[in-house]
């Protein structure tokens, strides 16, 4: 099984994270997006959208991320991480789609500012991150996981850009529940960190 990522990528780390906590043998393919190499013909019969990260598993190529935790999860028959019956697995799929949405358009578009140089509004992009860990904090409430009793692929989704998110000049102060949730996260057996970069906050931080 090969994952071809970016050691920057949140959601690189996001499907790295999760082989990782099942455990499985794999093999990291580090695809140089500083060369251009996610546009190359080659990588794109991997994925059209010339997009990191892919899973190969054989014949199987799977991309996407939040895909990618799906996948294996179902490949392993890990019902724990997410659930077959009806209403846990709208519950882990609900923060999925913060996952791809919100917190995408928050606390990872503005990393991608300081990081990456990226043409975007830091205002903005600061504001909708502080508006989805608002939401992220209430949910945690009175709970250790984000959508179940338990880890889940949810909590896999969300970790790797909410624990970077000061790289982006996001403050994480304000969200006691989030930090502790963060740290629930990084004691799991099998968690491997997010590469850190003197960054926004971190730099000053550092």
């Amino acid at each position: 099984m090969k994952l071809h990522y970016h050691p920057l990528s949140g959601h690189s780390h996001r499907a790295r994270l999760f082989l990782s906590l099942l455990g499985i043998d794999h093999e990291l393919v580090e695809v140089d997006l500083t060369k251009g190499m996610h546009k190359s013909p080659e990588f794109l019969k991997l994925n059209a959208f010339g997009q990191v990260p892919v899973l190969v598993d054989g014949d199987t190529v799977v991309a996407d991320s939040n895909a990618i935790l799906i996948y294996l999860a179902g490949r392993f028959g890990k019902t724990d991480w997410l659930p077959v019956e009806p209403q846990q697995a709208a519950a882990v799929q609900r923060w999925l789609s913060v996952a791809a949405g919100e917190l995408a358009y928050g606390p990872a578009a503005a990393r991608l500012i300081t990081l990456f140089g990226a043409k975007l509004h830091a205002d903005e992009v600061i504001a909708r991150a502080h508006s989805v860990l608002s939401r992220i904090e209430t949910q945690l409430t009175g709970r250790e996981w984000i959508a179940l009793a338990h880890p889940s692929i949810a909590d896999v989704a969300l970790y790797s850009y909410v624990a970077r998110a000061p790289e982006g000049n996001v403050d994480l102060s304000a969200y006691p529940n989030v930090a502790a949730w963060l740290a629930r996260v990084e004691a799991l057996p099998g968690f491997v960190p997010f590469v850190q970069s003197p960054v926004g906050l971190a730099a000053k931080a550092a």
